[in-house]
């Protein structure tokens, strides 16, 4: 209910609530966007990467190939944190599988969907063109051949 209050429209309680709960959904929509947009492996093998809300208000995120749902899923339970705590604001909701996860991020339902995931086991077997985990690898000695050099055959 809207009342004058001082010649302002004071805001009833439950709009107020309802109005933080609209910015809850989009600030755990933007941590979750953020993590796996800091999972490079991810965004390079995903050929299609979508998301949409849904009709209860959930999130859902949708991609091809790439990494299992599960594995996404643990990729956000380790990087959506509190920023001065380390207490993790992902839980599981529902099914976690390959195919299919459903999480609760900061009480917003996440559902995860892999279409034709391959996994990050077999990502990492699959020869690629040119690795950018490849190429900043130190580890191997200089006289290694570089993902390039196999690339161009030299």
């Amino acid at each position: 209910m809207r009342g004058l209050c001082g010649g302002r429209a004071a805001i009833a309680p439950d709009e107020i609530q309802i109005q933080l709960t609209g910015a809850r959904r989009f600030e755990a929509f933007g941590r979750v966007m953020a993590a796996l947009a800091c999972d490079a492996e991810l965004m390079e093998t995903c050929s299609d990467l979508t998301w949409w809300r849904g009709a209860d208000h959930s999130w859902h995120i949708e991609w091809r190939e790439g990494l299992y749902a599960s594995e996404v899923a643990d990729t956000l339970a380790a990087h959506v944190r509190e920023p001065d705590h380390c207490v993790p604001l992902v839980a599981p909701a529902g099914l976690v599988a390959a195919g299919t996860a459903v999480l609760d991020v900061m009480g917003v339902r996440f559902v995860l969907r892999a279409v034709d995931p391959l996994g990050r086991a077999r990502l990492d077997a699959r020869p690629a063109p040119w690795r950018l985990a490849d190429a900043l690898d130190t580890t191997r000695p200089p006289a290694a051949r570089h993902p390039w050099e196999e690339l161009l055959g030299g």
